[in-house]
Protein backbone atom coordinates (compact mmCIF):
# COMPACT_ATOMS: atom_id res chain seq x y z
CA UNK A 1 0.00 0.00 0.00
CA UNK A 2 0.98 3.65 -0.37
CA UNK A 3 3.35 4.74 2.41
CA UNK A 4 1.72 8.17 2.39
CA UNK A 5 -1.36 6.61 3.99
CA UNK A 6 0.68 6.42 7.21
CA UNK A 7 0.94 10.20 7.26
CA UNK A 8 -2.64 10.79 6.13
CA UNK A 9 -3.92 8.62 8.99
CA UNK A 10 -1.59 10.24 11.54
CA UNK A 11 -2.82 13.67 10.50
CA UNK A 12 -6.39 12.63 11.23
CA UNK A 13 -5.85 10.73 14.48
CA UNK A 14 -2.94 12.61 16.08
CA UNK A 15 -2.86 15.93 14.27
CA UNK A 16 -1.57 17.90 17.26
CA UNK A 17 1.52 15.75 17.85
CA UNK A 18 4.91 17.22 16.85
CA UNK A 19 6.01 15.77 13.51
CA UNK A 20 9.06 17.78 12.43
CA UNK A 21 11.63 19.55 14.56
CA UNK A 22 13.96 22.18 13.17
CA UNK A 23 16.86 22.83 15.45
CA UNK A 24 15.46 23.19 18.95
CA UNK A 25 11.88 24.07 17.99
CA UNK A 26 8.84 22.25 16.63
CA UNK A 27 8.44 23.08 12.96
CA UNK A 28 5.12 21.36 12.27
CA UNK A 29 2.67 18.91 13.78
CA UNK A 30 1.15 15.87 12.09
CA UNK A 31 -1.99 17.72 11.03
CA UNK A 32 0.06 20.44 9.33
CA UNK A 33 2.47 17.98 7.74
CA UNK A 34 -0.34 15.82 6.36
CA UNK A 35 -2.09 18.84 4.87
CA UNK A 36 1.09 20.20 3.25
CA UNK A 37 1.81 16.79 1.73
CA UNK A 38 -1.74 16.56 0.35
CA UNK A 39 -1.49 20.07 -1.15
CA UNK A 40 1.89 19.31 -2.73
CA UNK A 41 0.36 16.16 -4.18
CA UNK A 42 -2.53 18.17 -5.60
CA UNK A 43 -0.15 20.62 -7.25
CA UNK A 44 2.04 17.86 -8.72
CA UNK A 45 -0.92 16.02 -10.23
CA UNK A 46 -3.23 18.90 -11.21
CA UNK A 47 -0.94 21.88 -11.91
CA UNK A 48 2.06 20.00 -13.23
CA UNK A 49 -0.03 17.34 -14.95
CA UNK A 50 2.05 14.44 -13.64
CA UNK A 51 0.67 10.93 -13.97
CA UNK A 52 0.88 7.97 -11.60
CA UNK A 53 4.37 6.53 -11.57
CA UNK A 54 6.10 9.66 -12.89
CA UNK A 55 9.39 10.53 -11.20
CA UNK A 56 10.02 13.67 -9.17
CA UNK A 57 13.59 14.47 -8.09
CA UNK A 58 14.72 16.21 -4.92
CA UNK A 59 18.17 17.81 -4.89
CA UNK A 60 18.42 19.40 -1.49
CA UNK A 61 20.32 19.59 1.72
CA UNK A 62 18.57 18.33 4.83
CA UNK A 63 15.57 20.48 5.65
CA UNK A 64 12.08 20.20 7.17
CA UNK A 65 10.70 20.38 3.62
CA UNK A 66 12.41 17.10 2.75
CA UNK A 67 9.85 15.13 4.76
CA UNK A 68 6.82 16.88 3.29
CA UNK A 69 8.24 16.49 -0.21
CA UNK A 70 8.86 12.76 0.09
CA UNK A 71 5.41 12.07 1.47
CA UNK A 72 3.80 14.57 -0.90
CA UNK A 73 5.31 12.78 -3.88
CA UNK A 74 4.07 9.44 -2.59
CA UNK A 75 0.66 10.93 -1.70
CA UNK A 76 0.35 11.83 -5.38
CA UNK A 77 1.17 8.29 -6.49
CA UNK A 78 4.53 9.37 -7.90
CA UNK A 79 8.07 8.08 -7.36
CA UNK A 80 10.73 10.11 -5.52
CA UNK A 81 14.29 10.44 -6.82
CA UNK A 82 16.37 11.86 -3.94
CA UNK A 83 19.76 13.00 -5.29
CA UNK A 84 22.93 13.51 -3.28
CA UNK A 85 23.14 17.27 -2.74
CA UNK A 86 26.95 17.20 -2.97
CA UNK A 87 27.14 15.80 -6.48
CA UNK A 88 28.47 17.91 -9.32
CA UNK A 89 25.82 19.42 -11.56
CA UNK A 90 26.81 17.09 -14.39
CA UNK A 91 26.36 14.05 -12.14
CA UNK A 92 22.96 15.31 -10.98
CA UNK A 93 22.05 15.99 -14.60
CA UNK A 94 22.79 12.38 -15.50
CA UNK A 95 20.45 11.15 -12.75
CA UNK A 96 17.71 13.57 -13.82
CA UNK A 97 17.96 12.34 -17.40
CA UNK A 98 18.37 8.64 -16.59
CA UNK A 99 15.43 8.62 -14.18
CA UNK A 100 13.23 10.52 -16.61
CA UNK A 101 12.24 12.92 -13.84
CA UNK A 102 9.64 15.40 -15.09
CA UNK A 103 10.02 17.75 -12.13
CA UNK A 104 12.80 18.57 -9.69
CA UNK A 105 12.64 20.38 -6.35
CA UNK A 106 16.00 21.97 -5.52
CA UNK A 107 17.51 23.93 -2.64
CA UNK A 108 18.03 27.61 -3.47
CA UNK A 109 21.78 27.43 -2.92
CA UNK A 110 22.09 24.47 -5.33
CA UNK A 111 19.91 25.69 -8.19
CA UNK A 112 22.63 27.59 -10.07
CA UNK A 113 24.75 24.43 -10.23
CA UNK A 114 21.87 22.25 -11.38
CA UNK A 115 20.09 24.42 -13.97
CA UNK A 116 22.86 24.39 -16.64
CA UNK A 117 22.89 20.59 -16.59
CA UNK A 118 19.14 19.97 -16.50
CA UNK A 119 18.11 17.66 -19.38
CA UNK A 120 15.44 18.59 -21.89
CA UNK A 121 13.18 15.92 -20.39
CA UNK A 122 12.93 17.93 -17.14
CA UNK A 123 9.81 20.09 -17.37
CA UNK A 124 9.93 21.88 -14.00
CA UNK A 125 12.76 23.07 -11.76
CA UNK A 126 11.29 24.52 -8.57
CA UNK A 127 13.27 26.22 -5.82
CA UNK A 128 12.36 24.92 -2.38
CA UNK A 129 11.19 27.84 -0.24
CA UNK A 130 10.70 30.13 -3.25
CA UNK A 131 7.54 31.77 -4.52
CA UNK A 132 6.63 28.90 -6.84
CA UNK A 133 7.07 26.41 -4.00
CA UNK A 134 4.80 28.50 -1.77
CA UNK A 135 2.23 28.46 -4.58
CA UNK A 136 2.33 24.68 -4.66
CA UNK A 137 1.29 24.64 -1.02
CA UNK A 138 -1.79 26.70 -1.86
CA UNK A 139 -3.11 24.03 -4.22
CA UNK A 140 -6.22 22.11 -3.33
CA UNK A 141 -5.36 18.95 -1.37
CA UNK A 142 -6.17 15.58 -2.91
CA UNK A 143 -6.81 12.20 -1.37
CA UNK A 144 -3.92 9.78 -1.11
CA UNK A 145 -3.47 7.98 -4.42
CA UNK A 146 -3.84 4.24 -4.56
CA UNK A 147 -0.54 2.42 -4.99
CA UNK A 148 0.14 -1.29 -4.75
CA UNK A 149 3.06 -2.70 -2.86
CA UNK A 150 4.96 -3.23 -6.12
CA UNK A 151 4.65 0.42 -7.16
CA UNK A 152 7.94 2.33 -7.36
CA UNK A 153 8.39 4.65 -4.39
CA UNK A 154 12.08 5.59 -4.23
CA UNK A 155 14.65 5.47 -7.02
CA UNK A 156 17.83 5.07 -4.99
CA UNK A 157 20.92 5.91 -7.02
CA UNK A 158 24.13 4.19 -6.00
CA UNK A 159 27.23 6.24 -5.28
CA UNK A 160 28.75 5.45 -8.67
CA UNK A 161 32.37 5.39 -7.48
CA UNK A 162 33.32 2.87 -10.18
CA UNK A 163 31.18 4.23 -13.03
CA UNK A 164 27.73 5.60 -13.77
CA UNK A 165 25.36 5.24 -10.80
CA UNK A 166 22.52 2.74 -11.08
CA UNK A 167 18.99 3.37 -9.82
CA UNK A 168 17.85 0.72 -7.36
CA UNK A 169 14.07 0.48 -7.57
CA UNK A 170 12.62 0.53 -4.06
CA UNK A 171 8.91 -0.18 -3.93
CA UNK A 172 6.38 0.72 -1.26
CA UNK A 173 6.55 -2.89 -0.04
CA UNK A 174 10.35 -2.85 0.17
CA UNK A 175 10.39 0.40 2.16
CA UNK A 176 7.56 -0.71 4.46
CA UNK A 177 9.34 -4.00 5.18
CA UNK A 178 12.61 -2.17 5.87
CA UNK A 179 10.80 0.20 8.23
CA UNK A 180 9.16 -2.62 10.17
CA UNK A 181 12.49 -4.45 10.41
CA UNK A 182 14.18 -1.35 11.81
CA UNK A 183 11.54 -0.86 14.50
CA UNK A 184 11.46 -4.51 15.54
CA UNK A 185 15.16 -5.36 15.46
CA UNK A 186 17.23 -2.17 15.67
CA UNK A 187 15.53 0.72 17.43
CA UNK A 188 12.14 0.21 19.03
CA UNK A 189 10.55 3.67 19.16
CA UNK A 190 7.66 5.13 21.11
CA UNK A 191 5.30 7.91 19.97
CA UNK A 192 7.07 11.23 20.31
CA UNK A 193 10.60 9.79 20.10
CA UNK A 194 12.92 12.00 18.01
CA UNK A 195 15.01 10.88 15.05
CA UNK A 196 17.86 13.28 14.32
CA UNK A 197 18.87 13.69 10.67
CA UNK A 198 22.57 14.51 10.81
CA UNK A 199 23.40 12.28 7.83
CA UNK A 200 22.02 13.00 4.32
CA UNK A 201 18.27 12.51 4.01
CA UNK A 202 18.83 11.54 0.38
CA UNK A 203 20.24 8.24 1.58
CA UNK A 204 20.46 6.30 4.86
CA UNK A 205 19.05 8.85 7.27
CA UNK A 206 16.13 9.57 4.95
CA UNK A 207 15.13 5.92 4.90
CA UNK A 208 14.56 6.10 8.64
CA UNK A 209 12.12 8.99 8.40
CA UNK A 210 9.64 6.29 7.36
CA UNK A 211 9.66 4.15 10.55
CA UNK A 212 9.93 7.34 12.65
CA UNK A 213 6.72 8.62 11.11
CA UNK A 214 5.07 5.21 11.41
CA UNK A 215 5.54 5.44 15.19
CA UNK A 216 4.42 9.09 15.41
CA UNK A 217 7.98 10.16 16.10
CA UNK A 218 9.57 13.56 15.48
CA UNK A 219 11.90 13.92 12.50
CA UNK A 220 14.45 16.50 13.70
CA UNK A 221 16.63 18.43 11.23
CA UNK A 222 19.69 20.38 12.46
CA UNK A 223 19.69 24.03 11.46
CA UNK A 224 23.18 23.60 9.99
CA UNK A 225 21.70 21.06 7.53
CA UNK A 226 24.82 18.99 8.08
CA UNK A 227 26.98 17.28 10.64
CA UNK A 228 28.43 19.44 13.41
CA UNK A 229 29.20 17.43 16.59
CA UNK A 230 28.65 20.38 18.96
CA UNK A 231 25.24 21.06 17.41
CA UNK A 232 24.35 17.37 17.58
CA UNK A 233 25.09 17.27 21.31
CA UNK A 234 23.00 20.40 21.86
CA UNK A 235 20.06 18.86 20.01
CA UNK A 236 20.40 15.64 21.99
CA UNK A 237 19.95 17.71 25.15
CA UNK A 238 16.93 19.44 23.59
CA UNK A 239 15.24 16.30 22.31
CA UNK A 240 15.43 13.50 24.93
CA UNK A 241 15.40 9.89 23.67
CA UNK A 242 17.03 10.91 20.40
CA UNK A 243 18.16 8.33 17.89
CA UNK A 244 20.28 9.03 14.84
CA UNK A 245 21.90 7.26 11.93
CA UNK A 246 25.59 7.92 11.31
CA UNK A 247 28.45 6.65 9.20
CA UNK A 248 31.41 5.28 11.20
CA UNK A 249 33.46 8.40 10.49
CA UNK A 250 30.68 10.51 11.99
CA UNK A 251 30.58 8.35 15.11
CA UNK A 252 34.33 8.78 15.42
CA UNK A 253 33.95 12.58 15.23
CA UNK A 254 31.31 12.47 17.96
CA UNK A 255 33.60 10.39 20.16
CA UNK A 256 36.49 12.81 19.63
CA UNK A 257 34.41 15.95 20.20
CA UNK A 258 35.30 17.53 23.58
CA UNK A 259 31.88 19.16 24.00
CA UNK A 260 29.60 17.79 26.71
CA UNK A 261 26.96 15.30 25.67
CA UNK A 262 24.26 14.05 27.98
CA UNK A 263 24.32 10.43 26.84
CA UNK A 264 21.30 9.70 29.02
CA UNK A 265 19.24 11.61 26.44
CA UNK A 266 20.45 9.34 23.63
CA UNK A 267 18.31 6.38 22.67
CA UNK A 268 20.40 4.86 19.89
CA UNK A 269 23.25 5.76 17.57
CA UNK A 270 22.87 3.46 14.59
CA UNK A 271 25.91 3.18 12.36
CA UNK A 272 26.05 1.78 8.88
CA UNK A 273 27.26 2.50 5.38
CA UNK A 274 30.59 0.85 6.23
CA UNK A 275 31.91 -1.39 9.01
CA UNK A 276 33.30 0.28 12.11
CA UNK A 277 36.61 -0.94 13.42
CA UNK A 278 36.56 -2.74 16.76
CA UNK A 279 38.79 -0.19 18.47
CA UNK A 280 36.51 2.64 17.36
CA UNK A 281 33.45 0.73 18.56
CA UNK A 282 35.02 0.24 21.99
CA UNK A 283 35.78 3.96 22.26
CA UNK A 284 32.21 4.85 21.25
CA UNK A 285 30.86 2.43 23.84
CA UNK A 286 33.00 4.07 26.52
CA UNK A 287 31.76 7.53 25.52
CA UNK A 288 28.06 6.85 25.02
CA UNK A 289 27.33 3.65 26.91
CA UNK A 290 24.97 0.87 25.75
CA UNK A 291 23.33 2.99 23.04
CA UNK A 292 24.98 1.71 19.87
CA UNK A 293 23.55 -0.50 17.14
CA UNK A 294 24.95 -1.56 13.79
CA UNK A 295 23.18 -2.25 10.53
CA UNK A 296 24.50 -3.70 7.29
CA UNK A 297 22.78 -3.30 3.96
CA UNK A 298 23.03 -1.46 0.68
CA UNK A 299 20.77 0.58 -1.53
CA UNK A 300 19.57 -2.61 -3.21
CA UNK A 301 18.39 -3.99 0.14
CA UNK A 302 17.96 -0.71 1.99
CA UNK A 303 19.95 -0.92 5.20
CA UNK A 304 18.46 -4.33 5.85
CA UNK A 305 20.69 -7.41 5.55
CA UNK A 306 22.04 -7.91 9.07
CA UNK A 307 22.13 -6.08 12.38
CA UNK A 308 24.09 -6.13 15.63
CA UNK A 309 21.90 -5.05 18.52
CA UNK A 310 22.60 -2.65 21.37
CA UNK A 311 22.52 -5.54 23.82
CA UNK A 312 25.10 -7.55 21.89
CA UNK A 313 27.43 -4.58 21.45
CA UNK A 314 27.27 -3.76 25.16
CA UNK A 315 27.64 -7.36 26.42
CA UNK A 316 31.30 -7.21 27.47
CA UNK A 317 30.91 -10.35 29.60
CA UNK A 318 30.15 -12.56 26.61
CA UNK A 319 33.10 -14.86 25.82
CA UNK A 320 32.92 -13.94 22.12
CA UNK A 321 32.26 -10.23 22.65
CA UNK A 322 35.18 -9.02 20.54
CA UNK A 323 34.30 -11.44 17.73
CA UNK A 324 30.76 -10.11 17.73
CA UNK A 325 31.97 -6.50 17.70
CA UNK A 326 34.00 -7.34 14.60
CA UNK A 327 30.92 -8.79 12.89
CA UNK A 328 27.95 -7.19 11.15
CA UNK A 329 25.57 -9.10 13.39
CA UNK A 330 22.93 -11.59 12.39
CA UNK A 331 20.58 -11.50 9.38
CA UNK A 332 17.28 -9.69 9.82
CA UNK A 333 14.23 -11.89 10.21
CA UNK A 334 12.91 -10.71 6.83
CA UNK A 335 15.87 -11.91 4.74
CA UNK A 336 17.77 -15.07 3.97
CA UNK A 337 21.54 -14.71 3.80
CA UNK A 338 24.08 -17.19 2.50
CA UNK A 339 27.72 -17.26 1.44
CA UNK A 340 28.48 -18.49 -2.06
CA UNK A 341 31.48 -19.22 -4.27
CA UNK A 342 32.10 -17.79 -7.75
CA UNK A 343 29.64 -20.30 -9.21
CA UNK A 344 26.90 -19.35 -6.72
CA UNK A 345 27.28 -22.61 -4.80
CA UNK A 346 26.67 -22.32 -1.09
CA UNK A 347 29.75 -22.53 1.14
CA UNK A 348 30.03 -24.23 4.54
CA UNK A 349 30.02 -22.35 7.83
CA UNK A 350 33.17 -20.33 8.32
CA UNK A 351 34.25 -20.25 4.69
CA UNK A 352 34.62 -16.92 2.89
CA UNK A 353 32.71 -15.99 -0.25
CA UNK A 354 30.26 -13.48 -1.66
CA UNK A 355 27.33 -12.44 0.52
CA UNK A 356 23.95 -13.17 -1.09
CA UNK A 357 20.52 -12.35 0.27
CA UNK A 358 16.87 -12.54 -0.72
CA UNK A 359 13.56 -11.43 0.75
CA UNK A 360 10.78 -8.87 0.38
CA UNK A 361 13.20 -6.11 1.36
CA UNK A 362 15.35 -6.63 -1.76
CA UNK A 363 14.79 -4.39 -4.79
CA UNK A 364 13.08 -5.88 -7.85
CA UNK A 365 15.84 -4.53 -10.11
CA UNK A 366 17.70 -1.52 -11.47
CA UNK A 367 15.89 1.22 -13.34
CA UNK A 368 16.28 0.89 -17.12
CA UNK A 369 19.12 -1.61 -16.78
CA UNK A 370 17.92 -5.17 -17.41
CA UNK A 371 21.41 -6.57 -17.88
CA UNK A 372 22.66 -5.27 -14.51
CA UNK A 373 19.42 -6.43 -12.88
CA UNK A 374 19.79 -9.94 -14.27
CA UNK A 375 23.43 -10.16 -13.19
CA UNK A 376 22.87 -8.79 -9.69
CA UNK A 377 19.68 -10.78 -9.00
CA UNK A 378 20.61 -14.02 -10.76
CA UNK A 379 19.07 -17.10 -9.28
CA UNK A 380 16.70 -14.96 -7.23
CA UNK A 381 19.46 -13.78 -4.87
CA UNK A 382 20.91 -10.30 -4.50
CA UNK A 383 24.64 -10.53 -5.17
CA UNK A 384 26.03 -7.84 -2.90
CA UNK A 385 29.60 -7.78 -4.17
CA UNK A 386 30.69 -7.97 -0.53
CA UNK A 387 32.90 -10.76 0.75
CA UNK A 388 32.14 -12.32 4.12
CA UNK A 389 31.59 -15.43 6.21
CA UNK A 390 28.92 -16.78 8.55
CA UNK A 391 30.11 -18.35 11.79
CA UNK A 392 28.56 -21.26 13.68
CA UNK A 393 26.31 -18.90 15.65
CA UNK A 394 25.01 -17.21 12.52
CA UNK A 395 26.98 -13.95 12.83
CA UNK A 396 28.07 -12.39 9.56
CA UNK A 397 31.59 -10.99 9.31
CA UNK A 398 32.41 -8.69 6.42
CA UNK A 399 35.81 -9.18 4.93
CA UNK A 400 35.78 -6.57 2.18
CA UNK A 401 34.25 -5.60 -1.11
CA UNK A 402 35.22 -8.27 -3.61
CA UNK A 403 37.02 -5.64 -5.71
CA UNK A 404 39.13 -4.62 -2.70
CA UNK A 405 40.48 -8.09 -1.97
CA UNK A 406 44.26 -8.38 -2.47
CA UNK A 407 45.77 -11.46 -4.11
CA UNK A 408 49.44 -11.71 -3.27
CA UNK A 409 51.47 -14.76 -4.21
CA UNK A 410 48.23 -16.64 -4.84
CA UNK A 411 46.86 -15.94 -1.35
CA UNK A 412 43.69 -13.94 -0.69
CA UNK A 413 44.24 -11.05 1.72
CA UNK A 414 41.39 -8.98 3.13
CA UNK A 415 42.40 -5.35 3.89
CA UNK A 416 39.92 -4.95 6.73
CA UNK A 417 41.73 -7.58 8.81
CA UNK A 418 44.97 -5.61 8.55
CA UNK A 419 43.27 -2.27 9.16
CA UNK A 420 41.77 -3.61 12.39
CA UNK A 421 45.29 -4.44 13.62
CA UNK A 422 46.82 -1.09 12.63
CA UNK A 423 44.09 0.82 14.43
CA UNK A 424 45.08 -0.78 17.71
CA UNK A 425 48.14 1.48 17.75
CA UNK A 426 47.47 4.53 19.90
CA UNK A 427 49.02 6.90 17.36
CA UNK A 428 47.04 5.67 14.35
CA UNK A 429 43.92 7.72 13.71
CA UNK A 430 42.90 6.15 10.39
CA UNK A 431 44.22 3.40 8.14
CA UNK A 432 43.32 2.02 4.75
CA UNK A 433 44.99 -0.95 3.08
CA UNK A 434 45.19 -1.52 -0.67
CA UNK A 435 47.01 -3.78 -3.10
CA UNK A 436 49.81 -2.41 -5.28
CA UNK A 437 50.66 -4.24 -8.54
CA UNK A 438 53.91 -6.15 -8.24
CA UNK A 439 55.70 -8.15 -10.97
CA UNK A 440 56.77 -10.93 -8.58
CA UNK A 441 53.82 -11.27 -6.22
CA UNK A 442 50.96 -10.00 -8.36
CA UNK A 443 50.10 -7.50 -5.61
CA UNK A 444 51.75 -6.38 -2.42
CA UNK A 445 50.02 -5.00 0.66
CA UNK A 446 50.31 -1.23 1.17
CA UNK A 447 48.93 0.65 4.18
CA UNK A 448 47.99 4.32 4.04
CA UNK A 449 48.09 5.69 7.57
CA UNK A 450 46.91 8.91 9.22
CA UNK A 451 48.93 9.32 12.41
CA UNK A 452 52.41 9.45 13.90
CA UNK A 453 53.25 5.81 14.49
CA UNK A 454 56.67 4.39 13.70
CA UNK A 455 56.91 1.86 10.88
CA UNK A 456 58.77 -0.61 13.07
CA UNK A 457 56.03 -0.44 15.68
CA UNK A 458 53.35 -1.11 13.08
CA UNK A 459 55.35 -4.01 11.70
CA UNK A 460 55.68 -5.50 15.17
CA UNK A 461 51.98 -5.04 15.82
CA UNK A 462 51.09 -6.85 12.59
CA UNK A 463 53.54 -9.68 13.14
CA UNK A 464 52.08 -10.25 16.60
CA UNK A 465 48.50 -10.44 15.28
CA UNK A 466 48.33 -11.75 11.72
CA UNK A 467 50.23 -14.01 9.34
CA UNK A 468 53.54 -12.62 8.07
CA UNK A 469 52.41 -12.64 4.41
CA UNK A 470 49.59 -10.21 5.28
CA UNK A 471 51.94 -7.63 6.77
CA UNK A 472 52.13 -4.39 4.73
CA UNK A 473 55.24 -4.17 2.59
CA UNK A 474 54.97 -0.39 2.54
CA UNK A 475 53.49 2.27 4.82
CA UNK A 476 52.49 5.64 3.41
CA UNK A 477 51.75 8.37 5.95
CA UNK A 478 49.22 10.99 4.85
CA UNK A 479 47.31 13.86 6.43
CA UNK A 480 43.92 12.49 5.34
CA UNK A 481 42.29 9.72 3.34
CA UNK A 482 40.01 10.36 0.34
CA UNK A 483 36.35 9.94 1.29
CA UNK A 484 33.00 10.34 -0.40
CA UNK A 485 30.17 12.51 0.89
CA UNK A 486 29.08 9.84 3.37
CA UNK A 487 32.48 9.32 4.95
CA UNK A 488 33.40 6.11 3.12
CA UNK A 489 37.07 5.81 2.25
CA UNK A 490 37.45 5.75 -1.54
CA UNK A 491 39.92 2.98 -2.23
CA UNK A 492 39.60 3.52 -5.96
CA UNK A 493 41.05 7.02 -5.45
CA UNK A 494 43.65 5.69 -3.05
CA UNK A 495 44.80 3.16 -5.64
CA UNK A 496 45.01 5.92 -8.26
CA UNK A 497 47.04 8.07 -5.85
CA UNK A 498 49.35 5.14 -5.14
CA UNK A 499 49.83 4.49 -8.86
CA UNK A 500 51.00 8.08 -9.34
CA UNK A 501 53.40 7.80 -6.40
CA UNK A 502 55.03 4.69 -7.78
CA UNK A 503 55.31 5.66 -11.44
Amino acid sequence: MNLALWLERAGKSHGGRPAIGYGRRVHSDYGELAERAARLAGALRQRFGLAAGDRVAIIAKNSPEYVELMFGIWHAGLAAVPVNAKLHGRESGFILEHSGARACLVSAELESGIAPHAPASLERLVTIGGAEYAALLSADPIRCAEAGGDALAWLFYTSGTTGRPKGAMLTHRVLAMAGHAYLSEVDAAEPGDPLLHAAPMSHGSGLYMIPALARLGVNVVPESAGFEPEEIFELVRTWPRTSMFAAPTMVKRLVDCPADCNAEHLRTIVWGGAPMYVEDTKKALERFGPRLAQIYGQGESPMTISTLSRQEIADRAHPRWLDRLASAGRPYACVEVRIADADDRGLPTGETGEILCRGDVVMPGYWRDPDASAATLRGGWLHTGDVGALDAEGYLTLKDRSKDMIISGGSNIYPREIEEVLLKHKDVREASVIGRPDPEWGEIVVAYVVGNAERAELDALCLASIARFKRPKDYVFVDSLPKNNYGKILKIELRALDAKRTQ
